[in-house]
């Protein structure tokens, strides 16, 4: 038997600071996304394993996980490749050290509007909504954070 649908574990982390949450604003196949920074998993790595070195790659900082925030709970295939079905987990992280993080002030703002890039920007709590985001979970995600936010922050 030949299984050719495959899942596709992706893990964000939701970072705080002040009354704003940190956003990575991309472009992909010719597409300008926004969505929580992160990335996938990669086999033989945890969750949070992978977390951590998708800040450290895409940022450069270290980070501490502070809890388990949400896990998808619908089917959602992949934007990308319909044939994948998206696993996305979501954790509230906390930096460790200083932090020094290059953001824009306006939604892609690229150096280059080339597939690959990316920037950072705080997205404000009153910003915060599913119409902010690209996909489907980073909406719904979008939408919890939203009524919860003045609770976890602290």
């Amino acid at each position: 038997m030949k299984i050719d649908k495959i899942f596709n574990v992706r893990v964000y982390g939701i970072l705080i600071k002040d009354d704003a949450v940190l956003v990575s604003d991309e472009i992909h196949f010719d597409r300008m996304i926004t969505k929580f920074p992160g990335g996938g998993l990669e086999f033989g790595e945890g969750t949070t394993d992978c977390l951590i070195r998708e800040f450290k790659e895409e940022l450069d900082i270290d980070i501490a996980i502070i809890s388990h925030f949400y896990t998808v709970d619908f089917f959602q295939p992949n934007a990308f490749n319909p044939k994948q079905q998206v696993i996305s987990i979501y954790y509230l992280v906390k930096t460790l050290g200083e932090v020094k993080i290059e953001v824009t002030t306006t939604p892609f703002q690229f150096k280059e509007n080339l597939n690959g890039s990316q920037v950072f920007r705080w997205l404000q709590k009153q910003e915060l909504n599913s119409d902010a985001f690209t996909f489907p979970i980073d909406k719904r995600v979008a939408s919890l954070l939203s009524e919860e936010f003045y609770r976890i922050k602290d």
